[in-house]
């Protein structure tokens, strides 16, 4: 192209304005990888990321992959966006580990992948954007353990073995009970995040260790609910356990305001909203953020999206803020 012919082109293209250049741009296609859609958390990630006002204005064509628990399934996920010509993906593995393949795919298909929610092991992320899940499990536990006194004993109800919240939420949790010489871990199995099993655990604990159980240390709302389930069913009171979990998921909420347990809020709107707009900028470079959460968490700062972490903070769920994020669940 000659230099009259640049002039010619560039004066053209300042004289459609920003409008018609935006209008030959194609949606930014970015995949949201759930680990699963089961339960109320990752339904919750998921459709803020639909709410992100990028989606919504047609700049992003959002699709949404439920992982169903299986990092294999994942990685075929992977796959066919790539195969589909996908821009950008966000991916909350479901192993710590193998959710290491997944990304190495991506990249080498030269597919930026923000990491949100759980941590892959992977050094290739463009960024990860999350909470930080030792100290939600040092929270929690400590919440039960002060409530017991720091005598008794407790059982650990654990998320799916060897993804980054139970291992993470596990160390937290072993940082409070370290506080506690004295307490006692009677049971310490997976309930796989799902609120069925760990009313099925809790059942046979209570069969086996009865009243000698004072805590119950879950390592997610689900599963707090199952245990709950669990002390019910066997006709015992609620009020005598000390129980916790993590998340705030609504039946959570409402299971703090009646006094049954614990919980801490994890914002997965914030972490959903912040991963779009850190794989929106690794595509478009000159990209501003669109999504509130920046101003919501002046202590995460945006920095241009050039950070490798975002760490959205944890809210504990209170008697004072509680009906205020219930009426944010209408």
């Amino acid at each position: 192209m000659t230099t009259k012919m640049m002039m010619t082109a560039s004066a053209l293209a300042l004289g459609l304005g920003v409008g018609a250049v935006q209008a030959q741009d194609d949606p930014i296609k970015i995949g949201m990888a759930a680990y699963g859609l089961n339960a109320e958390f990752m339904q919750l990630w998921s459709a803020a990321g639909e709410t992100h006002p990028a989606v919504q204005s047609g700049m992003v064509e959002l699709t949404i992959f439920d992982g169903r628990y299986d990092a294999l399934v994942q990685q075929d996920q992977f796959e066919t966006m790539i195969t589909q010509g996908f821009d950008a993906i966000v991916f909350a593995p479901m192993d710590v580990e193998a959710g290491a393949t997944a990304v190495q795919l991506a990249v080498d298909a030269g597919i930026p992948v923000v990491g949100s929610n759980a941590r892959v092991n992977s050094d290739l992320l463009t960024a990860y954007v999350g909470s930080n899940d030792v100290e939600a499990g040092y929270l929690e536990a400590k919440a039960v353990l002060d409530k017991m006194g720091c005598t008794g004993d407790v059982v650990i109800i654990e998320g799916p073995i060897g993804q980054s919240g139970e291992i993470q939420r596990g160390e937290g949790n072993e940082q409070a009970l370290a506080e506690c010489p004295d307490v006692s871990i009677l049971e310490r199995q997976t309930g796989n995040w799902s609120r069925a099993e760990a009313q099925a655990l809790m059942e046979n604990w209570l069969t086996s260790h009865g009243e000698n159980i004072k805590g119950v240390i879950a390592q997610n709302d689900e599963m707090a609910l199952g245990a709950i389930e669990a002390i019910k069913a066997a006709g015992m009171d609620v009020s005598d356990f000390a129980i916790a979990g993590v998340d705030g998921v609504t039946d959570a909420l409402n299971a703090v305001k009646s006094g049954e347990m614990d919980s801490i809020l994890q914002d997965g709107e914030a972490q959903a909203l912040g991963s779009i707009d850190v794989a929106i900028k690794a595509v478009r470079p000159e990209y501003e953020p669109m999504a509130d959460i920046w101003e919501q968490y002046p202590e995460m700062p945006w920095n241009d999206g050039a950070s490798k972490e975002y760490n959205v903070p944890w809210t504990p769920v209170t008697a004072d803020n509680v009906d205020d994020l219930l009426a944010g669940r209408q």
